[in-house]
């Protein structure tokens, strides 16, 4: 493996053993940051992560949330809203999250971590962006 492939896992775990339930992905945010993650580049319904590092970028290809063809939702900001605040709130897995965000009609989201800015995409050119809150890792 690669030093950036290394560093990305070894981020990714110490995030996921010590975060919080409820407010976890700006924890986990500023441990990727910390690593040296410059961007997260996410595609819906395929969940392939595109990570850009200052260790050259990673590609990692998760579990696909649908198979075969399919109609793309059309964009539904409330529903996208409301599938945030589920998240945030702990009560959501992140496949949950990740498929209530594809049912909102997201094909893409990215994360730009040294802004702390997710801006989620639709087919049709319709955002949505939203800022997280920074975090002090302990």
């Amino acid at each position: 493996m690669s030093k950036a492939i290394d560093n990305l896992k070894a981020a990714q775990q110490r995030a996921m053993t010590s975060r919080p339930k409820v407010g976890g992905f700006p924890y986990l945010a500023e441990v990727l940051r910390c690593a040296g993650v410059i961007r997260n580049v996410w595609n819906l319904p395929s969940c392939q992560s595109l990570y850009l590092t200052t260790d050259g970028p990673v590609i990692m290809q998760g579990v696909a949330l649908l198979d075969g063809a399919a109609d793309v939702p059309p964009f539904d900001q409330e529903a996208l809203v409301s599938a945030l605040r589920t998240d945030q709130a702990g009560l959501s897995t992140f496949p949950e999250f990740l498929n209530s965000a594809w049912q909102a009609g997201v094909v893409h989201y990215e994360v730009d971590f040294n802004e702390r800015i997710v801006t989620y995409y639709a087919v049709n050119g319709e955002t949505y962006a939203e800022r997280y809150p920074p975090v002090v890792i302990g």
